[in-house]
């Protein structure tokens, strides 16, 4: 397992990219996200999310923008069962008009909420999985602080499982979330929407032996075609490392993985990746990450986002 960095070590990756969120006002996400204050997580050894409480979403006209407000800015959530997350939810739900997401069941917009990644009913949430708190609402949270013209669109797309075959050009994933990203630009409105970036948070179903291989040209490809499906060919992409919680076994390779993410702003410009390792709170399984390491996650990609792009 990697080390925490004690407060007296050199600054390492990590520390740099902490004091980089804590430098943009983002270590603390603000009232908007102290009031959706989690509660307390299982018990260790259960690995189990309570289900979402307080249906219906809310549904919002995204044609008509919040006052103050002129853009629409919209980000993609692509990866595995720690973007979706698993992580305990608040006992009540964000209500932030600036803040949307594009649900998975309807393809319409509401009211960006945990569990972003609902596949239930929008009205009576029947239907719904294990998905739970993820990065991508403290993300937003924290990126909206920094753009008060913007209202913030999530295309949640991530699967819990999936190996990074699926997030290929042709594959069933990553077609998926182009045709929800094109949906989500044709939002009808005087703005017209701009895709501004796409986190990953994807790995674990690859960092074995048999799979590890090819993952490095498969990830550059999805970048690269991102962009060019997309119309963006400076699309920010930052992905984020994977958990290192738990012992490797034999023929699992997560350091591996994890060295490997971290060096794709080598390899791509316009990416980033935000390094997690430090944190090792998870739900109970030594696999999930839990609701504070999520939020974590989620402040440290917007510090990494608004690195790249100087967003305002």
């Amino acid at each position: 397992m990697h080390p925490t960095p004690s407060p007296s070590s050199p600054l390492s990756r990590r520390a740099v990219l902490a004091g980089t969120a804590a430098s943009l006002g983002l270590a603390a996400a603000g009232p908007l996200l102290r009031a959706a204050a989690p509660r307390k997580e299982r018990a260790a050894g259960k690995a189990e999310t309570p289900p979402p409480t307080r249906p219906p979403l809310e549904p919002v006209d995204v044609a008509r923008l919040p006052a103050g407000c002129d853009r629409f800015d919209l980000f993609l959530l692509l990866g595995q069962s720690n973007m979706k997350g698993r992580g305990v939810m608040p006992a009540e739900p964000l209500r932030d008009a600036r803040i949307v997401m594009l649900h998975l069941r309807d393809d319409a917009w509401y009211l960006a909420r945990h569990p972003l990644h609902l596949v239930g009913d929008a009205r009576t949430f029947a239907g719904h999985d294990n998905a739970g708190v993820g990065p991508g609402l403290a993300f937003a949270t924290a990126v909206a602080a920094r753009t008060p013209r913007a209202r913030l669109g999530l295309i949640p797309c991530a699967v819990g499982g999936s190996s990074i075959a699926l997030w290929q050009r042709g594959a069933r994933l990553y077609d998926q979330a182009i045709r929800r990203a094109r949906l989500a630009l044709t939002a009808a409105g005087a703005v017209r929407p701009r895709l501004r970036g796409a986190l990953w948070l994807q790995g674990e179903a690859d960092a074995t032996d048999a799979r590890f291989p090819g993952h490095e040209a498969r990830l550059l490809q999805l970048v690269d075609d991102l962009r060019a499906d997309l119309g963006e060919p400076a699309l920010p992409f930052v992905a984020c490392t994977i958990g290192e919680l738990r012992p490797e076994a034999e023929g699992r390779r997560v350091a591996e993985m994890n060295r490997l993410l971290l060096s794709l702003p080598r390899k791509r410009p316009g990416t980033a990746c935000v390094d997690a390792r430090d944190l090792v709170t998870h739900i109970g399984d030594q696999v999930h990450f839990d609701t504070a390491a999520q939020e974590e996650i989620g402040r440290r990609y917007a510090a990494a986002y608004l690195g790249l792009t100087g967003a305002e």
